[in-house]
């Protein structure tokens, strides 16, 4: 079995693959700091308690866009597995060639997710991630990355909604029933939403008219992407294990 980690500002995401089979998904917080120790007893008692057992892991890929938590991680699945896990960075194989200005810049999980976004579905394809940032990648219809646009996530900007006026409570995101708001909490709801879907469908619509490409597909990922691509018909395809696909694609391109 594999197991795929993407380590995000916000959240660990845990996919475990029996070939090409998702046999599983687990989270935890990123935050946290945590000993190798800590890690991998965390890991490997997620994994029995949704009945899989860690003796059956035979290879681990790792994607992080949070250094400091790496050095514990990594020996955290050579203490626990057994296993010298593949870290996507710079000279791995991905089959993409990144034609931006500063190749390096672009992030491990934006590089994940825009294989998947590729190898699944083609390209050219707009691949949007809905995480603690919302992200919007072009791969070009040759696998080339060709451009990135990165704004504050909606999580992130809910926070800061709250976080920075006295009055205005945390609540949960999520649609409400109408946009026309008449109390404080749906009020903020349709803010955050129906914000969130105006971005969307300006951003994907000027990547369209820029880029020339015609019949582009958009694919949306991450936790939040699902209420967005639900309220537009700018997003193609959801698919809420784009980045574990990632990982796993990814790690076939480079077992030896």
């Amino acid at each position: 079995m594999l197991l795929t980690i993407d380590v995000g500002n916000t959240n660990i995401t845990l996919g475990v693959y029996d070939n090409d089979k998702l046999s599983g998904t687990f989270r935890m917080t990123t935050k946290q700091k945590r000993t190798s120790d800590e890690y991998g007893f965390t890991i490997c008692s997620i994994l029995e308690h949704g009945g899989i057992d860690s003796k059956q892991i035979k290879a681990v890929i790792i994607a992080s866009v949070v250094p400091d938590i790496m050095h514990s991680l990594t020996n955290a699945i050579v203490k626990y597995f057994g296993i010298k896990p593949v870290v996507v960075s710079a000279g791995i194989k991905t089959g993409l060639r990144i034609v931006t200005e500063n190749p390096k810049e672009i992030g491990p999980d934006r590089i994940v997710d825009a294989v998947a976004g590729y190898e699944l579905y083609g390209g050219p394809v707009i691949v949007v991630d809905y995480g603690t940032a919302t992200t919007y990648d072009l791969i070009g219809p040759n696998g080339t990355f060709e451009a990135g646009i990165t704004a504050p996530g909606i999580e992130t900007a809910a926070r800061s909604l709250w976080g920075g006026t006295a009055m205005l409570p945390a609540i949960e995101i999520k649609k409400p029933k109408s946009i026309l708001a008449k109390e404080t909490i749906s009020s903020m709801q349709a803010g955050l939403v129906f914000g969130a879907v105006g971005e969307t469908e300006y951003i994907i619509r000027k990547i369209k008219e820029e880029s020339g490409y015609e019949n582009i597909k958009v694919v949306a990922t991450g936790g939040l992407g699902k209420i967005i691509a639900d309220e537009t018909d700018s997003i193609d395809i959801y698919n809420p294990e784009l980045t574990l696909q990632g990982l796993r694609l990814i790690y076939n391109k480079n077992k030896r």
